[in-house]
């Protein structure tokens, strides 16, 4: 086993959504909880700092700051947005926007948590991906930066292996948080559709991730390193 233990732990978009659940997760788990959003963070947490994570010069020196008062042992890549579009839609300008938000801070907090992670004898490193990656209609930009972000990971893997630094992806499938349900009314005849097409005939919980991600920033799974766990209830089997 490396030297990893629980320390604190950044999640970025941890104040809502499946965020807020792997902050809570982490929390109950011992991590001091550290949350980088815009919005008040629904889930109790020892630091919750307010940013545009899409301004590459704000995260890097909130970083900087972090990193340098707390011991960071644990990074969670949580933040995502979607802007859903078939093909012909797509505009241009959202790349950017998808793209700044949905991968650039990965790599950015990255950087500034690693010497701490490589001088505590090891880290964990998650991605919060998604099924899309396997495919899904008007998905171009969301699962391009996605798919890349599982990419990337296996990269870090390799790099950071010998540190004692694991890099695993949660991809979720679907999940029923707020916004799910704001989407797909629980009684409309598509989210019956939905709730079929799962194997395990319901929609995951925001818990259900959360467990998947406690998992991985556990010091227990220090030979689990490159790997997507999709929880998806089955979705992607078939």
């Amino acid at each position: 086993m490396s030297g990893f233990s629980r320390r604190a732990a950044v999640v970025t978009g941890g104040a809502g959504g499946i965020g807020a659940g792997i902050a809570a997760r982490l929390a109950a788990d011992g991590f001091r909880v550290i949350v980088l959003d815009q919005a008040e963070p629904a889930a109790q947490v020892d630091r919750f700092h307010v940013v545009d994570l899409s301004d590459a010069a704000a995260v890097q020196a909130l970083c900087a700051r972090i990193a340098a008062e707390e011991e960071v042992t644990c990074l969670v890549n949580n933040v995502g947005i979607v802007c859903p579009a078939p093909l012909e839609e797509v505009d241009p300008a959202d790349f950017d926007r998808l793209l700044h938000v949905n991968l650039r801070p990965s790599i950015l907090c990255a950087q500034a948590f690693l010497p701490g992670m490589k001088a505590a004898g090891g880290g964990r490193i998650v991605m919060n991906t998604s099924r899309v990656t396997l495919g899904k209609e008007r998905r171009t930009l969301y699962s391009a930066s996605k798919g890349a972000a599982q990419s990337m990971a296996r990269t870090w893997a390799l790099e950071l292996g010998p540190h004692g630094i694991t890099v695993n992806c949660v991809a979720p499938g679907p999940i029923g948080t707020d916004a799910f349900w704001r989407n797909n009314p629980p009684d409309a005849p598509l989210t019956r559709e939905i709730i079929d097409h799962v194997p395990l005939r319901r929609v995951g919980t925001v818990e259900d991730v959360a467990n998947a991600v406690s998992f991985f920033c556990a010091p227990e799974a220090g030979f689990v390193t490159g790997q997507t766990l999709f929880v998806c209830g089955g979705v992607t089997v078939g």
